[in-house]
């Protein structure tokens, strides 16, 4: 039997976000109940309510970085147990049978004759409940397949854990695929809610980790969170400083960035890996990949496995998200606030303010 909880979303398009009901679907035998407890506020759900991803189908809940406890659990699922914490990240279903998610690869999932794809936390059409929209954690509960929920270690506070489920595993991804570790010099442009995660990441696998920003501002945070080095990219001479330098670079911002000038920090056969998603049209000379071998990538999220194996590796290592904990009446602000580069470095919705 569906389910009816309190959540906060838009109605409607160019609307403020507010208090509104939304429907779960019946859970199955495969499929957990939880309680959510926080929920953590990722810049994608600014992107997707405010049109700049495509037109979206109202109303609308986001929120994909989802720590909670589990209510109750299907007949089949032998994963989880009730009262055991537990977190959901950017995706809840995918095809299962393409050669991606047979790798493991869940966020690149080809689909199948069923599925076209992987199914979104949110504003995506639910194959369990009639291909009506998935609606995320900005809300009281949600239902999830045990296959797409993860264990999160009773060591971890909810609450900073949640931004893990998307920016820990934005920055883990790219960071294991390209080999950070010992002996490899990995720069994070910007010192965000992904970049400070990916800062703390990237020194616990052995790096040794620069960050670059626009300015020093935030330079003795930087420091104390891990990273050897921080230079401001907004004075030239760092590019002189730092030319050749890294293995790899990952541009955390969404800002528009002169490419060419930080593919010349690369080493021979460096890559830049972008995760932050600008919305403007790459551009890049030939010349800056070829000499030097050097190349330009994309990451999205790493797949379930992957993701666990995160929030582990997270778990021994001491490492969570700085937050500020806020209350559901408080989004709108948090939102504006997240535009304006406000907040240190991540909001996290404590969701019994609901």
């Amino acid at each position: 039997m569906a389910t009816t909880v309190k959540a906060y979303g838009v109605t409607g398009p160019n609307e403020q976000l507010k208090p509104l009901f939304i429907e779960r679907r019946a859970p199955d035998d495969n499929d957990v109940v939880i309680d959510i407890k926080y929920a953590g506020v990722c810049h994608s759900d600014i992107h997707t309510l405010r049109g700049d991803w495509g037109e979206i189908p109202f109303p609308m809940v986001v929120g994909h970085e989802i720590t909670g406890v589990v209510r109750s659990v299907g007949k089949n699922v032998t994963k989880f147990k009730v009262g055991q914490n537990v977190g959901v990240g950017t995706l809840v279903n995918s095809c299962r049978t393409c050669e991606n998610c047979k790798d493991g690869e869940e966020p690149y999932c080809l689909g199948n004759d069923k599925l076209p794809g992987y199914v979104a936390t949110y504003n995506s059409k639910d194959p369990k409940a009639d291909n009506t929209p998935t609606a995320g954690g900005y809300s009281q509960m949600i239902v999830v397949d045990q296959d797409f929920v993860l264990n999160i270690p009773d060591s971890m506070p909810l609450d900073k854990a949640a931004p893990l489920l998307c920016a820990g595993i934005t920055m883990y991804s790219p960071l294991r695929f390209w080999n950070a570790g010992p002996g490899k010099r990995v720069a994070i442009i910007g010192l965000g809610g992904l970049g400070h995660v990916g800062v703390k990441i990237a020194k616990a696998l052995g790096a040794e980790v620069t960050v670059l920003s626009q300015s020093l501002s935030k330079k003795e945070l930087g420091l104390k969170l891990g990273a050897d080095q921080y230079f401001a990219t907004a004075d030239t001479q760092t590019f002189e400083t730092l030319k050749g330098h890294f293995d790899l670079i990952l541009s955390t911002v969404s800002a528009n960035l002169d490419f060419d000038q930080y593919l010349s920090l690369l080493r021979r056969n460096g890559s830049l890996v972008e995760v932050g998603l600008p919305e403007e049209p790459m551009k890049v000379h030939a010349f800056s990949l070829v000499l030097g071998r050097r190349s330009i990538s994309g990451s999205s999220v790493g797949g379930l496995k992957e993701t666990q194996e995160m929030i582990d590796f997270c778990a021994k290592h001491g490492i969570t998200a700085d937050i500020e904990t806020i209350p559901a009446s408080y989004i709108n602000e948090a939102w504006e606030r997240v535009l304006k580069s406000d907040v240190r470095f991540r909001f996290v919705i404590d969701i019994s303010t609901l």
